[in-house]
């Protein structure tokens, strides 16, 4: 394995944050349903074989004592100290070596006087025993990612495949279910699909970030939503019957004669459809007046000015 500080272009003094900020720019540029590149789905893999070792303050800890020994399958910390302190009292070898240890990432090793025998200490070092599996299996890592999806999606709930490629190689398809509700910086969390422990065990879970950008013309408050609605000044004088969007389909809303510009309608049921109670979509009426100055529009309009009781402004007082 290469050296995973390397791999992940940080230094060996980097913070744990440091590192998997740039996990995540690597895993982002280097994932197969982004990079079609020769060569990008092995670096996809390394990327994730270096978050592995030292995405995890303790695993990270370990190997920084141990080198690459301690991401072998059933490897023993405590024992591989006793035997780094056993080593010391050892004398000289026939080779005038000596007993020695060295770490830091650089690898875990001995060289042993003649007595020591190099098979009894491999098989004391690492948890190679034939067992049955501990029902305190370690879990393996889990992964974070961001998913971007579009606001109507919020609105009714539904669903989105993404493709995770794992460390052996093989891309498995994830069923991903985006609750209605859910809103901009949610985490969701699908257990069991994130990275598989050393030497077996369960995995660890897949935690999703959704980024949720605004829907262009609804506009969201808790559970409700809320829609303008624009209309005519013949509309907004003599009333109308018009039809429009909602997130479950169109419904036909009678304007009443007379409305006021602001004038809010509820339509019932018809926001996020949440589970147990949907919220409610409010229209917002606005009389739009025609962009035009033809002559005889203008005309019109000083008619209309008639038809005011008084000074529409008499209650702009402060």
């Amino acid at each position: 394995m290469n050296n995973p500080y390397a791999t992940l272009g940080v230094s060996t003094t980097a913070s744990q944050e440091d590192i998997k900020r740039s996990y995540k720019k690597l895993a982002r540029k280097y994932h197969p349903d982004v990079n079609k590149a020769r060569g990008a789905e092995q670096e996809f893999k390394d990327v994730n074989a270096a978050y592995d070792a030292v995405g995890d303050p303790e695993k990270r800890k370990l190997y920084d004592e141990f080198g690459e020994v301690a991401l072998k399958p059933g490897f023993d910390a405590q024992k591989a100290k006793a035997w780094q302190q056993a080593s010391s009292g050892f004398g000289r070898s026939p080779r005038g070596g000596g007993p020695r240890s060295r770490a830091g990432g650089g690898g875990f090793s001995f060289d042993f006087g003649g007595d020591m025998d190099m098979d009894d200490f491999l098989s004391d070092l690492f948890s190679t025993h034939t067992h049955s599996p501990s029902p305190r299996s370690e879990r393996g890592a889990s992964q974070s990612i961001e998913m971007t999806i579009d606001a109507m999606t919020t609105f009714l709930g539904g669903e989105r495949r993404i493709s995770m490629q794992r460390p052996n190689g093989s891309v498995d398809r994830i069923v991903v279910k985006i609750p209605a509700g859910a809103k901009d910086g949610v985490k969701l969390r699908i257990q069991g699909q994130g990275l598989p422990p050393r030497g077996g065990g369960p995995c660890g879970d897949l935690f999703i970030t959704l980024n949720v950008p605004e829907h262009p013309i609804l506009k969201r408050q808790g559970h409700d939503l809320e829609m303008n609605v624009p209309l005519t000044v013949l509309e907004s004088l003599e009333g109308a019957r018009i039809t429009v969007p909602t997130p479950t389909g169109d419904v036909r809303v009678t304007i009443p004669a007379g409305v006021e510009v602001g004038t809010r309608m509820r339509l019932k049921g018809r926001g996020v459809q949440r589970k147990g109670r949907a919220g409610d979509l409010y229209l917002v009426l606005q009389t739009q007046v025609p962009n035009t100055k033809e002559p005889w529009v203008v005309e019109a309009a000083k008619a209309m000015e008639s038809a005011y009781a008084g000074d529409i402004r008499s209650g702009l007082k402060l």
